[in-house]
């Protein structure tokens, strides 16, 4: 059900709690702005679409997202994607590619998708978002050092080379600047109390142009290179093409995803910051309007963000009230101040890019999983060079298949089919000791531990196959199997098709819920003979011994 938080926190809304939220709302503002111009120049676009996206996208996902204090505008997961649309397909070929992931957040919100997108493994997350680090960097090596590069090309590799032959060009006051911005920036967040609440970044960019101006020192600023807008531009729709719709659709399912991923981690962590609970599918919904909004004002995509979100926590926002806020702070700001941006020195901006780079790596991370199995570091390995060196969409794709693989080949080795000696289980435990069961000849009984799905199959038949004893009723005992698929189903058919040539009674014993609910689906209850689907081990004795017209041996006393 779509339910903005808003709605809910009109109910119980107070002056106090709007003085809260009017203060943070602005703190997170101000903050806001570097980062959005930041991100905006990362992305290949400009300041003013950094600008125009944290302010539509923002008001937007405050007003109709699911949780009480989302921050939302563009973030750092998108610059890899963005960068390469605008290399390729311009600004219209991006406008185009983030209203069709705007669409399909849409859809996965109304389809109650949300849940879902927490299955995304976590090694996939940790791999990509690294590889993100990573390209953000490199795509501030050339402000960072002052370096005249020409045009830049949009490949890891390229963007590498380019730099090695233009290093000779080293402007030394940009890399001194940059130096002690990233200095400062990583020192102001070990100050007490206003380290955490003010970010170093708004720090930097605010000394730093306040230095460059009075000395006029010999730096680019935003003013050299881009042109500084004072309102907001007139919405227009982007040319829709069907050619151009196919090629982008990957690329917009990627940044669907990346939005829902981004927004619903930024959501949880907020959750566990103010004692809440988001909406899922709400939020989605919510980042799916803003996608489809912005675009028509110039700007690019947009999701929740966490650095903003945990600001606006830590500044004393509790409702979507602030993150509104925050959006009108941005408006006041180019409508007032927007001719201050353009003196903000770029190596000031390259050393806020290289410290988001530096945080989004998750260095602790990815030592922790390389620690552990060797699937987990591979499908991290092969997430984070496939989105350097050739595209986040791959990256993602290929991921969730290696990790897909691997889950199905640890589930097949945890499965196992093991038949019965004189009635003896050879696999019984302390934890589950097992009684010696009177089992009357004639009977075989086969135990099936773990799933039984298309890829434990193979053992179950192999099991079947080696039983060369003569038997007129096999018992399949299931109080360990709680997943059954159609591959299963197709086993079991196969089986009872040889049995019956061989005149043999297929009884199965312990059958829990979902195994159950599919064999009554499939048919197999039935055919089987529902008389033959037992509750546990004795029940089905009782019925192999009716089959065979053996009478129930006597109780000892």
């Amino acid at each position: 059900m779509f339910k903005p938080e808003l709605i809910s926190t009109f109910k119980n809304y107070s002056g106090k709690k709007f003085v809260s939220d009017l203060i943070a709302g602005v703190i997170v503002g101000i903050v806001a702005l570097p980062l959005a111009i930041a991100f905006g120049i990362a992305s290949g676009v400009g300041p003013s679409e950094g600008i125009f996206t944290a302010i539509i996208a923002g008001l937007i996902i405050s007003v109709l997202g699911g949780s009480k204090v989302q921050i939302g505008g563009p973030t750092g997961a998108f610059v890899v994607i963005v960068y390469g649309v605008i290399q390729k397909f311009g600004l219209p070929g991006l406008a185009t590619a983030t209203i069709m992931a705007g669409v399909i957040l849409i859809l996965m919100g109304v389809l109650k998708l949300g849940g879902l997108v927490k299955f995304i493994p976590y090694t996939i997350i940790t791999g990509f978002t690294a590889g993100i680090a990573v390209t953000i960097l490199t795509g501030q090596i050339g402000d960072f050092f002052g370096l005249t590069t020409g045009p830049m090309p949009g490949d890891f590799i390229g963007k590498i080379t380019t730099y090695a032959k233009s290093f000779h060009t080293i402007n030394w006051w940009s890399f001194g600047m940059s130096a002690v911005c990233l200095a400062v920036i990583f020192l102001w967040a070990k100050v007490p109390v206003v380290g955490k609440k003010v970010p170093g970044s708004l720090i930097v960019i605010i000394l730093a142009t306040i230095v460059c101006t009075v000395f006029k020192l010999p730096v680019d600023t935003i003013g050299d290179r881009y042109e500084i807008p004072t309102m907001l531009p007139a919405p227009k729709l982007p040319d829709f093409s069907l050619g151009t719709i196919k090629e982008l659709f990957p690329t917009a399912a990627s940044i669907a995803v990346l939005a829902a991923i981004e927004s619903l981690l930024s959501a949880v962590v907020a959750d566990g910051m103010i004692g809440a609970k988001h909406n899922s599918d709400t939020e989605l919904i919510a980042q799916g309007v803003a996608n489809i909004v912005t675009p028509l004002f110039g700007g690019i995509p947009a999701t929740g963000a966490i650095a903003r979100t945990a600001t606006n926590v830590k500044n004393g926002g509790r409702s979507p009230v602030a993150g509104i806020v925050h959006a009108v702070t941005l408006l006041l700001i180019l409508l007032f101040l927007g001719k201050l941006v353009k003196f903000i020195p770029m190596p000031a901006l390259a050393a806020v890019l290289v410290s988001v780079a530096w945080n989004m790596a998750g260095f602790k991370d990815i030592a922790a999983l390389m620690k552990g199995q060797k699937s987990d570091a591979f499908v991290l390995i092969m997430t984070f060079g496939l989105t350097v060196f050739v595209d986040l969409t791959v990256a993602i794709g290929v991921g969730l298949l290696l990790a897909a693989f691997f889950f199905i080949q640890k589930m097949a080795m945890l499965s196992d089919v093991h038949q019965y000696e004189n009635g003896e289980d050879p696999e019984a435990s302390k934890d589950m000791p097992e009684e010696k069961l009177d089992v009357p000849n004639g009977v075989l009984i086969y135990e099936v531990e773990g799933p039984l799905f298309f890829a434990t199959v193979r053992k179950f038949e192999v099991a079947v196959d080696r039983s060369g004893a003569d038997f007129k009723a096999m018992i399949i005992r299931m109080r360990n199997t709680t997943y059954l698929d159609a591959g299963g189903i197709k086993a079991l058919r196969q089986l009872q098709n040889a049995c019956k040539k061989r005149k043999v009674a297929i009884i199965l014993s312990g059958v829990h819920d979902q195994p159950l609910k599919l064999l009554k689906k499939s048919g197999m209850t039935e055919s089987l003979g529902e008389e033959n689907v037992c509750v546990d081990i004795y029940a089905a004795l009782d019925r192999a011994r009716g089959l065979l017209g053996v009478s129930k041996p006597a109780e000892s006393n």
